[in-house]
């Protein structure tokens, strides 16, 4: 059974979670740390909790969603897991840094590349790899069935969707995405979103104005 623990980090307030389990193995995902307190903060939780990080993961790569990589990566020796669409944009965050004065340095190294419908396995435990595009255009979503949850990135938020102005955005794939993709799980799904608060399917239904 996963425990999920949520950190609010960076200059752009973004959601990174630490999916961990009994076996003491964890999943990283969108590790946007930025300032260096912020990574010995993600780092003490690992040690404090005794857990042993195997994945990385990538909802997409847009700039505050990487920030960590490299550093986590060079601490537990974890590879990158992104959509391969996402390549490109990863390659650019560094510039999109310089732009909104926030630089820092990239993950460099080998990549696996994501696909839908597979399946990342930490012990017993199951995530779903759902391609969920138009935020970006390899954006991905994490759901896990037993547990009646979804990691959705910035596709979907709390009475809110992701912007489509940013390179790679589409607003009319993105609303195709989501009700295609999204709205068919269960109302009592819970919804991780990359920013702000932890939602339901069920309640976007009938509350997100940008569904109507």
């Amino acid at each position: 059974m996963f425990i999920i623990k949520t950190f609010v980090f960076g200059p752009f307030q973004e959601n990174t979670y630490v999916l961990s389990n009994n076996s003491k193995d964890c999943i990283i995902i969108d590790p946007g740390c930025y300032f260096d307190e912020e990574h010995q903060q993600l780092i003490d939780y690992i040690q404090q909790n005794e857990l042993h990080p195997k994945y990385l993961l990538n909802t997409h790569c847009h700039l505050d969603h990487v920030f960590g990589n490299k550093k986590i990566a060079e601490t537990y020796q974890l590879t990158l897991h992104i959509h391969p669409f996402e390549k490109k944009l990863l390659d650019y965050a560094p510039t999109s840094g310089l732009m909104y004065n926030v630089p820092f340095d990239n993950y460099e190294g080998e990549i696996i590349y994501l696909e839908e419908a597979t399946n990342i396995a930490l012990g017993n435990d199951m995530l779903h790899v759902m391609l969920t595009p138009g935020h970006s255009p390899g954006s991905l979503s994490f759901y896990c069935k037993a547990q009646g949850f979804v990691v959705s990135g910035d596709v979907l938020f709390e009475s809110s969707i992701g912007r489509t102005d940013l390179p790679g955005g589409d607003h009319a794939t993105l609303i195709q995405s989501i009700q295609e993709k999204l709205m068919t799980l269960p109302d009592e799904t819970l919804v991780y979103s990359g920013h702000g608060n932890t939602t339901t399917i069920g309640a976007e239904k009938k509350e997100n104005p940008y569904l109507k």
